[in-house]
């Protein structure tokens, strides 16, 4: 893989990228008032698709931990990372799509390793593996399209993984069932559970 290191007299530095309120408007659009809550409502209002839905978990778990005052940064090694420190991979599935259905979909997770890029020398690792200290792997469980609503707890259910038993187990699979997550010691855990959840898993 190709090594980018520009140095600190990079010409074209990483954008710091500050929170938006929504309220920011499209300029030069004519007289159309629109602004950026507008672009949102039409690009993300899908959060059952694959992936909305994988960004929307991402969000979830950030609740849980109570870091959500941030953005979320697309190219990080992992997802997130909490007050302590704990680094997060989250994944995320469903039985439902928002597309049509003959059946349930099977519930599985990318998990392959990958070569982590750090932001400070702006270089890719040299080794691919696991990221992270902690996975949650997280489960939109309903299963009736008319009543579905990604935002509400109750429809979702989590498991969490130190990723030492990944690096133990499995260290080079790139994908997992949720009936494979939990032969390897997975814990399940409602939404209420979560932040203690996964501090446990660090700590195991």
């Amino acid at each position: 893989m190709e090594e980018k290191n520009f140095g600190s007299k990079c010409k074209y530095p990483a954008i710091e990228i500050k929170k938006k309120t929504g309220d920011e408007q499209f300029l030069n659009a004519g007289d159309d008032a629109y602004t950026l809550r507008d672009f949102w409502a039409w690009a993300y209002s899908d959060l059952v698709g694959n992936t909305e839905r994988g960004r929307l978990a991402e969000f979830i778990v950030a609740m849980a931990l109570g870091v959500t005052d941030g953005t979320s940064v697309s190219w990080d090694k992992y997802d997130l990372i909490s007050k302590e420190g704990i680094r997060v991979e989250v994944k995320s599935s469903a039985y439902l799509q928002s597309w049509e259905q003959q059946s349930l979909s099977k519930i599985s997770f990318g998990i392959q390793p990958t070569y982590g890029w750090d932001s400070i020398s702006n270089k890719f690792d040299a080794e691919k593996k696991h990221q992270s200290d902690v996975y949650v792997f997280c489960v939109l469980k309903h299963i009736d399209k008319d009543t579905i609503k990604p935002l509400d707890m109750s429809q979702w259910e989590f498991y969490v993984l130190p990723t030492a038993v990944l690096n133990r187990t499995i260290p080079e699979q790139k994908t997992i069932t949720l009936s494979s997550l939990l032969d390897i010691g997975a814990q399940k855990c409602n939404y209420g559970m979560l932040y203690k959840t996964i501090r446990d898993a660090s700590i195991d």
